[in-house]
């Protein structure tokens, strides 16, 4: 299939919604560029659809509900009082209580939380699930952090998000450097203070505690579906090609995992110094004990397993492929990277994080024919096993790791055939971004002109 690309949108029916956007916060670079994404995408919709403008939906849809921004002192492991900030993005609740990760990182503000909390408003929309759009998070860095230093400042965070929780209010589940460890101490915390064990109040627990299968693979698992659908669009599938996966947190590790267990080979993976090549196919085993028992750096691989090679720096994107999985961070896949890929021979690309890909690298990579899958379709997978997590909680049941990956597998196809069919019908075929855009937004501006204004 031929990729359709729209070119950028002169925005005439959104200039002044962005111009405020730009206006109201001029710092928070990210959230404009989340914010530019969707509106260009719009423009059909808003020409065919003017009860959208008439009632401010743009306007009230790229406003927050809410902005929390707090204190958290705790005290480390040599006594001293320690202060972070706190954030919790309310971004949207139309079609049901705010859901979104928590990230513990030092590059989190406010501009990045938006950002987050903006983009996951529309990947639950298209889970079809009854989920609204949050975010939240903090500048702590729980890399070369002891437990206790790690459960004293989650203990502390929680103290003061706790009153803003509720299974029926906002679910937070995990995020760069929030794992099943950092959960368990906040769910703890959350346990202590209110006296109640909400199982429904957090997602990604221990199995043992309320947990569900699947979920600690769901987003690097949902990643692999959605680019599979993407080939089998065009009479391809994953087996005997190339991947190369940026980052080796957990959604890299279980994208890795995936891929390879459907016949792909994994060539490449990365972390912030730079990344691992083995041409024999990366040991995704390997690289869980270094990142998750030992964590480590990346480069630990290359002493261990033979002939892999470390190069430190430079960009994993070099590494010649014909499938490529963004999984690190945010724009962290540019023009130049994406120039380096077309010359390698990819075929797709499908963003495991969020928003990996700078709008010139997606503008490329998209005139190039490349099947190109958003993140806000692509890693939905998280949130839908968090949203199954959350059925579970509600009726007290706990389904095997089979039925809730084949639950999974189900939504990313659907979300799937859902993007491709909504670009086609606003002519745009073959562009996920629209059809994504596109459908997270109609279904969320739908149910809130249904609410009326609030």
């Amino acid at each position: 299939m031929t990729v359709q690309h729209v070119p950028a949108a002169d925005l005439s029916l959104t200039a002044g919604v962005y111009a405020a956007v730009q206006a109201r916060d001029p710092a928070q670079s990210e959230f404009h560029q989340a914010a530019r994404e969707v509106l260009e995408s719009l423009e059909p919709v808003l020409a065919r659809r003017p009860e959208y403008t008439r009632h401010h939906v743009l306007e009230r849809l790229c406003e927050p509900e809410r902005q929390l921004v707090f204190r958290v002192p705790w005290v480390d492991d040599a006594g001293q009082v320690r202060v972070n900030r706190g954030f919790r993005v309310e971004f949207n609740s139309a079609l049901g209580p705010y859901k979104g990760g928590l990230r513990f990182h030092p590059s989190v503000d406010l501009g990045i939380v938006k950002f987050l909390g903006f983009e996951q408003i529309f990947k639950n929309a298209l889970t079809g699930l009854p989920l609204g759009g949050g975010k939240g998070g903090a500048d702590f860095d729980p890399k070369g952090r002891s437990d206790g230093e790690v459960m004293r400042f989650c203990q502390s965070f929680m103290t003061e998000l706790h009153r803003h929780l509720g299974e029926h209010t906002d679910v937070p589940a995990g995020d760069i450097g929030v794992g099943t460890r950092e959960i368990g101490y906040l769910f703890g915390q959350y346990k202590r203070i209110t006296n109640r064990y909400e199982a429904g109040v957090l997602t990604g627990k221990g199995l043992n505690w309320g947990g569900s299968h699947v979920r600690t693979e769901a987003t690097g698992y949902g990643t692999v579906y959605f680019v599979s659908a993407m080939l089998a669009e065009r009479g391809q599938d994953l087996y005997g090609m190339r991947v190369v996966v940026s980052g080796s947190g957990n959604v890299a590790v279980h994208a890795a995992q995936k891929a390879q267990e459907l016949g792909a080979k994994v060539v490449a993976m990365s972390d912030s110094g730079g990344y691992v090549v083995d041409e024999s196919g990366i040991d995704v085993e390997l690289v869980k004990d270094i990142k998750e028992v030992r964590r480590g750096r990346i480069e630990e691989y290359a002493r261990t397993a033979t002939p892999a090679r470390y190069v430190e720096g430079g960009c994993v994107w070099d590494v010649p492929c014909s499938v490529a999985l963004p999984c690190a961070t945010q724009n962290e896949l540019d023009e130049n990277a994406a120039r380096s890929l077309l010359a390698g021979g990819v075929v797709a690309v499908a963003e495991g994080a969020n928003m990996p890909t700078t709008p010139k690298a997606v503008r490329l990579l998209q005139e190039a024919g490349v099947a190109f899958g958003p993140g806000k379709a692509v890693n939905a997978g998280g949130v839908a096993t968090s949203a199954l997590e959350m059925r579970q909680n509600a009726t007290r049941d706990a389904w095997t790791f089979e039925d809730t990956d084949r639950r999974l597998a189900a939504i990313m196809t659907g979300i799937h055939t859902t993007c491709l069919a909504t670009a086609e019908e606003y002519g745009a075929p073959g562009n996920y971004v629209m059809g994504a855009n596109i459908a997270g937004f109609l279904k969320v501006a739908d149910t809130m002109l249904d609410l009326g204004v609030v």
